[in-house]
């Protein structure tokens, strides 16, 4: 990873007044994210932006916060003096990092029921994550049918059409897979399971196993609770 990717800049734009944060990888756009920045992405540059609305004070707030949470994993953070601080917040891991573990799970599977057992957890009627994604969504739908505007009801429809008909095509295809995985218990003809052993035609008294090292799978910890949109706001 190059160094210029553990950089951020967030600063008040001089000509906009907005509060701006450029540079840095997908982490620390996913960081300032759920501190609440909005991503923009332009013809010739990406960045991210506070919502509009917001007063002085309130911008202020989110922004610290947002290089508090960059500077805890290690960012290094170019910001307005209104921003620093030098307070750190616990660092949990992400719903979506867990998700994606699953897929450090497959790479690692040496078998059509491992894989089989990792896809259920996707696919699983009521309890599965595309089951629950398909709940988001419709939950979401429901929220902007009221919210009052014109377009709100288009985009209500939308939100509907993915958990109906896109969703539902993800869902099947890989209820299907995981099935046809489920009734083959073969094992992976190009992979193995390592013993750490030495080949036993090896000539070489200082040979050790050529398997390559294991792709570590994250650890799983539970986040801390959604807090309420309120709780936000202090």
């Amino acid at each position: 990873m190059a160094l210029a990717d553990r950089i951020v800049a967030l600063r008040r734009d001089p000509h906009s007044d907005e509060v701006l944060a450029r540079g840095g990888d997908p982490e620390a756009h996913s960081i300032l994210q759920r501190t609440g920045f909005v991503p923009v992405v332009r013809l010739h540059e990406a960045y991210h932006r506070l919502p509009t609305g917001l007063d002085r004070d309130e911008e202020i707030r989110m922004a610290t916060r947002a290089v508090a949470r960059l500077r805890t994993v290690r960012y290094h953070v170019d910001c307005d003096t209104d921003f620093d601080t030098e307070s750190t917040e616990p660092h949990y891991m992400p719903l979506g990092a867990q998700v994606a573990s699953l897929a450090a799970g497959i790479r690692a599977s040496t078998a059509t029921d491992d894989v089989a057992e990792i896809l259920t957890e996707l696919t699983a009627t009521h309890d599965g994550i595309l089951a629950a994604l398909g709940e988001v969504l419709t939950a979401s739908a429901d929220f902007y049918q009221g919210l009052g505007r014109p377009a709100d009801i288009y985009v209500a429809t939308r939100l509907r059409s993915l958990a109906d008909d896109s969703l539902d095509l993800v869902r099947s295809s890989l209820q299907a897979t995981r099935s046809d995985l489920a009734d083959r218990h073969d094992l992976h003809p190009l992979r193995r399971e390592c013993a750490n052993e030495v080949e036993p035609d090896e000539s070489e008294a200082s040979a050790v196993c050529a398997c390559p090292p294991p792709s570590p799978v994250p650890t799983v910890s539970s986040p801390p609770p959604v807090p309420s949109a309120a709780a936000r706001r202090r």
